[in-house]
C-alpha cells in the first residue's frame, strides 16, 4: 500500500509531538489531588444495565463513590487509591469492559444516541458501532493510536458530527455513508456495508501519514482531502463529494421522554455536570430495561423504559425537565480535586444558574479549560486574582469578553453573555 504524498496543508498544525500521549485510562491511572483517576472507554457511550452495576460498585468500592461523565460519553472514576489498579483492571474485563488491554485507550468512539429510538436519523449506527468496535480492537495497528484520536457515528441527524472527530460516519439520505476525516473539504461516499472498515481504515493510513509524530488528524502535515481520496483508492469503490451537505443540524437531546414511531418511550436524562451520586447511578440502572446510553453532552438515554418513572429520577437530583437550567451548564472537576485549579467551580456555576437559555456554558478553574467543548459557546475561566473571565466564542474565535469579581453579578454577567448580551 502506498503513503499519501506529503505537502503543505492550511488545515494542518504542523505539530510534532513525537512521544506518547498521557491521556488516563483504565490501565494508566492520573494522580490527581483528589487520588487517582480512572478514564473508562464505553464506545458509544453503550452500557450493558450488568456493567452499569458492576461499575457503580467499583466507583463505590474502590473510589469515592461517584461516576463522573465525560464529553466523548465516558466514565471516570476519581478518588482510587494508590495500587488499586490490578483490582480495577479485574473488575472490569470480568465485567467486559476491557476486551483488548492493548487497545483500551483508543476506543474513543462516539454515536448518535438517539439512533434506532425515535424514528429520526437516516440509519439505525448501532451496527457500526459494534463491527467498528471489533475491528480497533483486532487491529495490530490500531493499538497505537493516540488517546485523543477520536471516531464518530451519526446516523445522519448531525448531532455527533459536529464534535470535531478525527474520523465521522455519517447516514445520508439515500443509503450511502459519508465517511470524512477530520475537517476535509470532502468526504468519501461509501455503501453501508464498507462504513466500519473505512473507518479503520482511515485510521491506519492516518498512523502511516503521521508517522507517528502527532496524535490528531488537525495536525497533521497532509491535506485530510487527501486521506479521504486515499480511503477511497484503497477500497476500490465509492467516490469522493464535496462536504457542503455534511453539517451539524441537531444538537444534544432534551431531558424528558421520547416516544418512537412505534410508541415505545425512551428517557433522557441530564447529570448535572456530568457527576452522578451513587443513589442516582443506582436509580438509573434499576430504571433501565437493558442498556443506557451515556451521551457526549454528559447525559444518559434509557432506552425503551415506562415514563412513569421520571418522578424516581427527579427525586435523586436527576434533570428531566427539558427547562431546566442545568441544561447546557458543564465544568471540569474544579477544585478541590485539581490542583491546578484556582477556584470550586462546581459550587460557584451551581450558585450562578440562571434561566433563560442561549449558549452553553463552560466553566473551566484554568486556562487548560479540560472538557470544553466545541462550538459556539460561553467560556468561563477562572481568573488568575480571583473573580471569571467571561467570553463568547463563536466560530472558534472570542468575540466578547468581561471579567467579574463581584459574585452577585456573576450570574447576571453570564447570563447576559448567554444570551448575546455581553
Amino acid at each position: 500500500m502506498s503513503t499519501p504524498s506529503i505537502r503543505p496543508s492550511s488545515q494542518a498544525t504542523g505539530v510534532s509531538r513525537g512521544r506518547d500521549d498521557a491521556c488516563p485510562g483504565a490501565l494508566r491511572l492520573h494522580t490527581a489531588d483528589d487520588g487517582a483517576l480512572a478514564r473508562i472507554r464505553i464506545p458509544g457511550g453503550v452500557l450493558q444495565v450488568g456493567q452499569a452495576r458492576d461499575l457503580g460498585r467499583a466507583a463505590l468500592e474502590l473510589g469515592d463513590g461517584e461516576l463522573h461523565l465525560t464529553s466523548r460519553g465516558n466514565v471516570q472514576l476519581r478518588g482510587l487509591p494508590t495500587g488499586c489498579g490490578g483490582e480495577l483492571a479485574s473488575r472490569l474485563e470480568a465485567a467486559g469492559l476491557l476486551p483488548s488491554w492493548r487497545h483500551e485507550r483508543v476506543r474513543n468512539v462516539v454515536a448518535s444516541p438517539l439512533s434506532g429510538l425515535d424514528g429520526r436519523g437516516f440509519a439505525d449506527v448501532r451496527p457500526w458501532l459494534r463491527a467498528l468496535d471489533e475491528l480497533l480492537c483486532a487491529s495490530e495497528a490500531a493499538a497505537r493510536l493516540s488517546g485523543r484520536f477520536l471516531f464518530a457515528l451519526d446516523d445522519g441527524r448531525g448531532d455527533v458530527a459536529g464534535l470535531g472527530a478525527d474520523v465521522t460516519l455519517r447516514a445520508a439520505p439515500d443509503g450511502a455513508v459519508w465517511l470524512r476525516i477530520g475537517a476535509a473539504d470532502s468526504v468519501a461516499v461509501l455503501s453501508a456495508g464498507d462504513a466500519p472498515r473505512a473507518a479503520l481504515l482511515a485510521a491506519e493510513v492516518f498512523l502511516e501519514a503521521s508517522a507517528g509524530q502527532v496524535w490528531r488528524v488537525a495536525e497533521l502535515p497532509v491535506p485530510a482531502d487527501e486521506l479521504a481520496h486515499e480511503i477511497v483508492r484503497r477500497l476500490a469503490t465509492g467516490h469522493a463529494a464535496p462536504a457542503e451537505a455534511d453539517r451539524p443540524l441537531a444538537s444534544e437531546p432534551s431531558p424528558g421522554t421520547i416516544t418512537g414511531p412505534d410508541g415505545t418511550t425512551s428517557l433522557s436524562v441530564l447529570a448535572p455536570l456530568g457527576r452522578l451520586t451513587a443513589a442516582q447511578w443506582t436509580e438509573l440502572t434499576a430504571t433501565a430495561s437493558g442498556e443506557l446510553r451515556l451521551t457526549p453532552w454528559r447525559g444518559v438515554i434509557l432506552p425503551t423504559v415506562r415514563s412513569d418513572r421520571l418522578p424516581g429520577l427527579d427525586s435523586v437530583g436527576l434533570i428531566t425537565d427539558p427547562a431546566s437550567p442545568w441544561l447546557g451548564v458543564g465544568a471540569c472537576i474544579g477544585r478541590p480535586g485539581c490542583a491546578k485549579s484556582r477556584a470550586d467551580i462546581r459550587t460557584d456555576a451551581a450558585a450562578s444558574l440562571t434561566t433563560g437559555g442561549g449558549l452553553p456554558a463552560y466553566w473551566s478553574g484554568c486556562e487548560r479549560r479540560c472538557g470544553r467543548p466545541r462550538g459556539d459557546h460561553v467560556d468561563v475561566v477562572a481568573a488568575p486574582d480571583g473573580g471569571y473571565r467571561i467570553s463568547v466564542v463563536r466560530g472558534g474565535r472570542v468575540r466578547a469578553t468581561t471579567t467579574t469579581d463581584n459574585p452577585s453579578k456573576l450570574a447576571a454577567d453570564l447570563a447576559a453573555a448567554r444570551t448575546h448580551d455581553l
